[in-house]
């Protein structure tokens, strides 16, 4: 991992971090709860991209959230894909993502990880809650479904299948695991409570039919796990501690609970933060993958994407995208980042490192008459006057000179 340059002195604590009075507020829950000795003093974050589609500068945000906390207070960040949906995932986005990450200067180990790895548990598990009389197969399509959940407002309404026998729903969801039910047939259900305030507890679906080979399980198997049901239990699976992710996933946290708790699991501490907002830039990745198939861009890293691919491709150093989610901070609030704070870091980091040349677009030749022909003087320039040790360069200098020409024009008037 790249190391970070030293804090000035007495910026830190006695156990390497930041003081409190410094810290954001996910900082001060990790101190807080290595303090308390929560979790035994580890840390343990993870970073679940989907691999349907390129990393975007949206994600740089929270990539530097999780590896950052896991690097500050000396644990580790996990590398896992939710590759839950093989209707849209490849492996060919694994391979970019894995790039994306190696670029910023993270590294999350031996090896990355996959929740389609612990689908066999996550089997398990889903059928231990149908014992339980916590789970039930559905009948209702999709749009029933949604029909029944009800509003903000109003409650739900029960599914005319919800007080099926266990012995039933034991039956139809062995008989969906092996594929004898067409996409949209059946689901499986949390049974929770369809009056409840938040809409996430009104008998969410667990698993769904998709009968679209996998890219890493073939057709090993036809139902795959919602993102709700799948990533608290791969957190426990992996001893993940804190669980950092975007606000919207905040009206999910008691779902994420409730699964964990039900089950008796590791329960590692959900924390939302604001994602980032970027003036002017889509920071949907369903609309940039549309761009990309219909056809309107070249590709995920056409340089007009806001894709890290596409900034790499510009020559964005990586240090200025970590610098720039630095400088954006952690926060609950949203905000929107005018896109030229983005720039003034790129700008400033090439300042730094950039070295210095000199170009003429469109030239006009000039002839210094009173030079001595065949003269030809070399003269030092700086590579950057901004890094001691980048050195110098030899620019030779003669009767014959190139020259912009709208320097010239604007001078010409005048001078000539």
């Amino acid at each position: 991992m790249t190391a970070k340059p030293p804090p000035p002195a007495g910026a830190e604590g006695a156990d390497g971090t930041a003081p409190k009075e410094r810290m954001n507020f996910i900082q001060r829950i990790v101190r807080e709860h290595n303090e308390s000795g929560r979790f035994g003093g580890k840390v343990v974050t993870r970073f679940p991209p989907e691999p349907n589609g390129f990393l975007h500068i949206g994600h740089a945000k929270a990539i530097c959230v999780s590896f950052g906390i896991a690097e500050e207070f000396g644990g580790r960040c996990n590398l896992r894909f939710d590759d839950t949906n093989p209707a849209k995932e490849d492996d060919r986005f694994v391979r970019a993502i894995e790039d994306d990450l190696r670029w910023l200067g993270f590294d999350w180990g031996e090896r990355s990880l996959f929740a389609s790895e612990y689908f066999p548990q996550l089997y398990d598990w889903a059928t231990e809650l149908v014992r339980q009389g916590k789970a039930y197969v559905d009948d209702l399509s999709a749009d029933e479904i949604r029909e029944h959940r009800g509003t903000l407002t109003a409650p739900g309404k029960n599914s005319p299948w919800r007080d099926r026998s266990v012995e039933e729903n034991l039956d139809l969801f062995a008989r969906m695991r092996s594929g004898e039910f067409d996409e949209g047939s059946h689901v499986l259900r949390a049974r929770i409570d369809m009056a409840s305030p938040n809409i996430a507890l009104r008998d969410p679906v667990m698993y769904r039919i998709v009968k679209t080979p996998h890219h890493r399980t073939g057709s090993e198997w036809s139902i795959y796990p919602m993102y709700d049901w799948a990533h608290g239990q791969s957190d426990s699976i992996e001893g993940v501690t804190h669980s950092l992710c975007s606000m919207e996933f905040e009206n999910q946290r008691p779902l994420y609970d409730w699964f964990l708790n039900q089950l008796d699991l590791h329960h590692p501490q959900q924390i939302e933060f604001a994602r980032l907002s970027l003036a002017h830039t889509v920071m949907s990745k369903r609309k940039l993958r549309a761009l990309v198939e219909e056809g309107i861009v070249q590709g995920w890293d056409d340089p007009r994407m806001p894709t890290l691919a596409a900034m790499r491709r510009r020559g964005f150093p990586p240090e200025s995208l970590r610098d720039f989610c630095d400088r954006v901070g952690v926060a609950k609030d949203r905000n929107i980042v005018d896109y030229g704070m983005l720039e003034f870091c790129v700008r400033e980091r090439l300042n730094q490192v950039a070295p210095r040349v000199m170009g003429v677009l469109d030239p006009v030749k000039v002839v210094i008459t009173n030079w001595p022909e065949g003269k030809v003087d070399q003269l030092d320039a700086v590579n950057n006057p901004q890094d001691e040790t980048s050195g110098t360069r030899k620019v030779p200098f003669s009767g014959e000179l190139w020259i912009e020409a709208s320097d010239f024009m604007e001078d010409a008037p005048r001078k000539f």
